[in-house]
């Protein structure tokens, strides 16, 4: 059994009526939708014409949402209803990234997840969807999909369909008849300066700059909702607290594999780096929650899908590792520190990269969808990992070996992640919402920070460090400084371009 939903735009007469009830059926906060109706105009004015489409969750096949909840506070009934649970939700807001669908919002009453969920509460009284009873032109249709039988599969099978983001490969379940290609592609008609009834909010008024109008069809939307960037400052520097961190202990360790002193910077120093940048990186994503008295869910109520599970997982056994090391290396006990080195080699290299893994769970985000974001995150670390330790050699006799060690490190790292930078942003992007993103980053709102404050910072820095020969010095010390709100600077526009580009 797999429930549905066929919206017949053809009929829809755009009254919202559906909105209204879905709002009261559920209690909906002011401001906050589960459905809701986008108005779309093309040409000028007096030949014009207006589409509508009805929006909401597409209870998909295969739902990322289910697949990045790290509590299963989202899940797939037996019947195909993606439903949520409330009582189990933190609020970590990574169900809004994975939805292609900006169907997820915040509940401004409760701080937890929410969603249409088919009206399932009614549907199990054998009851049809709230919206479906108040249509005035019974536009909206429901139905067992896996059943030929139903009215809903003969509707479909005798009538051409499309559905919403099809290139997702989500197996979405709500499938429009005769509604035009630009109300369902956001891209396609990006937000007119002013709605029918109201204000765009500001977010989709500042990005709608960068997107380009088709000149034939100068499709416009008129009438849409809000949809904030979901995760803000926090996330941008927990990706630099995170780097930091990791970086620090696996030059450490691989100074150990090559047999290079860096005295009581390798023993001390770096995994007390390590700890602090961890526990920062732990605080900013539970202050980042909307419901952080429920952190501890994640290891109670874990989903083994959720990157974002493993990424605790993966960040507590890092703290763990460093902590062992850092009481080691202040006992004296370097032979503790030969055995620890390869596992925390390795955890510190996850503890750096598993972003990459969530990120890529995060289906609406096609920019952080990039096969180079793995590997991107570990050079990140290094180069940022580096300079932190490069800080501490004026203060801490180290051997010329040791200072080298540090120093190519963090000119190493440097150049990699100037050259992943030109190989994410030189290349085709597989679809036109990583393109559009991309390009925000490079010639749009976002060129100036890119160019100046990552790019030319990076190259200074690498310059500065080469040129005194790879030892520890003043231009080395500037450089190790540099890199880092140079990273910072890169982490914040990456996070927010990918966020800017339009789902619904």
């Amino acid at each position: 059994m797999r429930y549905g939903f066929a919206i017949d735009q053809r009929t829809c007469i755009g009254c919202h009526a559906c909105t209204v009830a879905c709002k009261t059926e559920h209690q909906v906060p002011v401001g906050q939708f589960r459905t809701w109706v986008k108005y779309v105009d093309q040409g000028d004015y007096p030949s014009t014409t207006r589409d509508f489409a009805v929006m909401r969750c597409n209870h998909c096949t295969d739902a990322p949402c289910v697949k990045v909840c790290p509590t299963s506070s989202l899940f797939t009934r037996d019947d195909g209803i993606v439903d949520f649970d409330g009582d189990r939700c933190i609020g970590c807001k990574a169900c809004m990234q994975a939805c292609p669908y900006d169907a997820i919002y915040i509940d401004a009453d409760t701080h937890t997840a929410a969603k249409c969920n088919y009206c399932a509460h009614r549907v199990d009284q054998g009851l049809e969807p709230a919206c479906v009873v108040v249509c005035p032109t019974e536009s909206i249709w429901v139905g067992d999909l896996d059943d030929p039988s139903s009215a809903l599969v003969q509707l479909l099978s005798t009538n051409e369909t499309a559905v919403r983001a099809p290139e997702q490969n989500t197996g979405p379940n709500v499938f429009y008849l005769g509604a035009d290609r630009a109300v369902l592609e956001p891209l396609d008609a990006p937000p007119d300066g002013t709605y029918l009834w109201s204000e765009p909010d500001a977010h989709r008024r500042e990005v709608a700059a960068d997107l380009a109008v088709d000149p034939v069809t100068r499709a416009k939307t008129t009438l849409n909702t809000a949809h904030p960037r979901p995760w803000g400052w926090r996330v941008t520097t927990y990706l630099w607290t995170k780097a930091v961190g990791s970086g620090a202990l696996m030059i450490a360790a691989l100074a150990l594999l090559l047999r290079v002193d860096l005295a009581s910077i390798g023993t001390v120093v770096a995994p007390l780096v390590a700890l602090v940048g961890t526990a920062v990186t732990g605080v900013l994503l539970v202050w980042d929650l909307k419901r952080p008295e429920r952190f501890l869910y994640i290891f109670l109520k874990p989903n083994p899908t959720s990157w974002l599970f493993w990424g605790s997982v993966v960040l507590a056994t890092y703290a763990g590792l460093a902590a062992l090391w850092l009481v080691a290396g202040l006992l004296g006990q370097e032979s503790l520190i030969a055995v620890l080195a390869a596992p925390t080699a390795l955890a510190g290299l996850m503890t750096a990269a598993y972003t990459g893994l969530l990120f890529g769970q995060a289906e609406g985000r096609d920019l952080w969808q990039s096969p180079l974001l793995f590997w991107h995150l570990v050079v990140q670390a290094v180069m940022v990992g580096a300079g932190a330790m490069v800080l501490c050699v004026p203060f801490i006799d180290v051997s010329s070996s040791g200072r080298r060690l540090l120093v190519g490190a963090l000119a190493i790292g440097t150049v990699a992640h100037l050259a992943m930078l030109a190989m994410e942003y030189a290349r085709t992007h597989r679809t036109r919402g990583a393109a559009a993103a991309a390009r925000m980053i490079t010639h749009g709102r976002y060129a100036r920070t890119f160019w100046g404050a990552v790019v030319v910072a990076a190259v200074a820095a690498v310059a500065a460090a080469v040129d005194w020969g790879m030892a520890a010095s003043g231009p080395a010390y500037a450089a190790a400084l540099l890199v880092q709100p140079a990273l910072l600077a890169y982490e914040s526009v990456f996070v927010r371009a990918g966020q800017d580009v339009p789902l619904s």
